[in-house]
């Protein structure tokens, strides 16, 4: 199943698209509890399809507003190598707050306090049964979909400071895809999927799901290992090679400059700089 965050009148709403067309699915969840409900009515295959969705809409935000967003850095063994260090033997986790997220479509800028933004395309895991300490083998089991990301950097902040929080957290610089699809459209734990990145029309990163280092199904058990999630909670995955300041001479993202994240099977994020 494709579902779809839409914005109308203000409001995010919920949507399945089947065969192209968007039916109205009712409000977007907005806790980890409605959530639950959602994952509840998609296994047993209740959510009903409402009226179609007619003309353009907006994008919107296909994250709870209570959802913690967990993201794990270096995960692609040659991005680890460009930026100068060793695959690592334990995921470099970090978080990013709710206001640093917006859908698909949105304007990046950093208010000219920095002109070091760089691209991150990765894949997105929503969960949809929580837990603490799950097994890797049950790990899967809690999925409740994939989406879209880009994790735009701001490059210089990343690197003020010991860890990357502020150069991760810049207002709206996740950039999150407006479609999850659920897990029993894709391969187990989404392997061999395609997640690109593309700057102006350049592909400026092509990799592939299963290059990660740890894979879905391992990461969730890692996380859980430290923290209780909930339905709703996000993961971001990690970026492969060929972001823009590992290149010689580095690329930034510049104003009026467009970035696509493509993860095959699953769908697409845009922004444009300003």
């Amino acid at each position: 199943m494709r579902l779809v965050a839409y914005r109308h009148n203000g409001v995010t709403r919920l949507g399945i698209r089947e065969n192209g067309v968007l039916h109205d699915a009712g409000p977007f969840p907005a806790t980890a509890q409605a959530f639950a409900r959602l994952a509840t009515d998609v296994a047993a295959g209740t959510l009903a399809a409402g009226a179609v969705v007619d003309g353009p809409v907006e994008p919107g935000l296909p994250v709870v507003a209570d959802a913690r967003i967990i993201c794990i850095g270096l995960n692609y063994a040659e991005h680890a190598r460009e930026g100068g260090r060793e695959p690592p033997q334990y995921p470099a986790f970090f978080f990013r707050v709710d206001s640093s997220l917006a859908p698909s479509g949105a304007v990046v800028g950093t208010q000219g306090i920095s002109d070091k933004l760089d691209y991150e395309a990765e894949l997105l895991v929503v969960i949809g049964r929580g837990g603490r300490k799950i097994p890797e083998a049950e790990a899967l089991d809690h999925v409740f979909g994939y989406g879209v990301f880009n994790d735009i950097s701001i490059r210089d902040y990343q690197q003020k400071g010991g860890q990357w929080t502020p150069g991760k957290n810049f207002d709206g610089t996740g950039i999150v895809g407006d479609e999850i699809v659920t897990r029993d459209a894709l391969p187990p734990g989404a392997v061999g999927l395609g997640v690109r990145a593309i700057l102006n029309g350049q592909t400026m990163q092509d990799a592939n799901t299963d290059m990660m280092i740890f894979p879905v199904a391992r990461a969730i058990s890692l996380i859980s290992d430290f923290m209780t999630l909930r339905p709703g909670d996000v993961i971001a995955t990690g970026t492969p090679s060929g972001v823009g300041y590992a290149r010689t001479p580095p690329v930034w993202m510049t104003s009026g400059d467009e970035i696509v994240v493509e993860v095959d099977h699953v769908g697409r994020a845009s922004a444009r700089i300003e």
